[in-house]
């Protein structure tokens, strides 16, 4: 059974199951999609920048973005249209973050694994069990 929740757009009530905005708000999406999609669509357009797209249909540039996203619209079809990434805001065709972005975080996650690898065999340095060994002559000159 689809819960009621209230439209983050408009704040009317509305049964909320397959979309998470209410039909009104639904549909007038749906128009802007089909605004930007009719001018992309056209040859001579399909070069043109996310500037371009956003001023000629009249359609915010959070909302293209959320198409692409959803995979609405192919970037393969059209060149000059990204996204930004979610670390820095550059543009990207691609998944969530850009390659300079990911590499970084990759190497902070190395680095991590390193120091929890070394803290490990520090303590296991620290057993006076692990690591040391002795001669029947020192223990002998121990308890003596």
């Amino acid at each position: 059974m689809a819960e009621l929740a209230n439209c983050p757009n408009c704040g009317k009530v509305f049964a909320k199951a397959l979309r998470p905005t209410c039909d009104a708000c639904a549909q007038q999406v749906e128009e802007k999609f089909e605004r930007v999609y009719k001018f992309i669509r056209k040859r001579e357009n399909r070069q043109a920048t996310m500037d371009e797209v956003t001023e000629a249909t009249d359609v915010e540039k959070s909302l293209v973005y959320q198409f692409i996203r959803e995979g609405r619209l192919q970037l393969a079809q059209f060149p000059n249209l990204g996204y930004p990434c979610e670390k820095c805001g550059m543009q990207i065709r691609q998944n969530r973050l850009c390659s300079t972005c990911t590499d970084e975080i990759n190497k902070g996650i190395r680095t991590k694994d390193r120091q929890k690898a070394f803290e490990q065999r520090m303590k296991n340095r620290e057993n006076p069990k692990t690591g040391i060994y002795t001669t029947l002559d020192d223990r002998v000159r121990r308890n003596r």
